[in-house]
């Protein structure tokens, strides 16, 4: 009396969207994810790496050390000269830069 019969549901009641429309949401959720973080991120690396490969005698850079300084002398083996006081000279791997704070400007010819 006090139990009810209970009724089975169909089979297709449950899952009756198709894959597409199961599946859309998670691609619009990384288009997304893609256009507000992952996109801006490379471009900050591009723009970084190119800003560091133009790098001169005189620019004023940052360290990933927190060390300040102004470039003395450039090799082509990726090894930055960098006077960080007065007479004082540090040699550091090109790839330690993180910013790139005061560009010098190109001598007139």
């Amino acid at each position: 009396m006090f139990v009810t019969a209970a009724y089975a549901q169909s089979i297709g009641g449950a899952g009756t969207g198709s894959m597409i429309a199961n599946i859309l949401p998670l691609i619009v959720i990384f288009g997304i994810m893609y256009m507000l973080l992952i996109r801006p991120q490379q471009k900050k690396m591009r723009d970084l790496k190119s800003t560091i490969e133009a790098l001169r005698r005189g620019d004023q850079v940052l360290t990933g050390g927190g060390i300040v300084g102004k470039v003395t002398k450039v090799g082509d083996d990726g090894i930055v000269e960098v006077e960080i006081a007065d007479g004082v000279k540090v040699k550091i791997v090109r790839s330690t830069i993180t910013q790139v704070l005061s560009k010098t400007e190109p001598a007139s010819a």
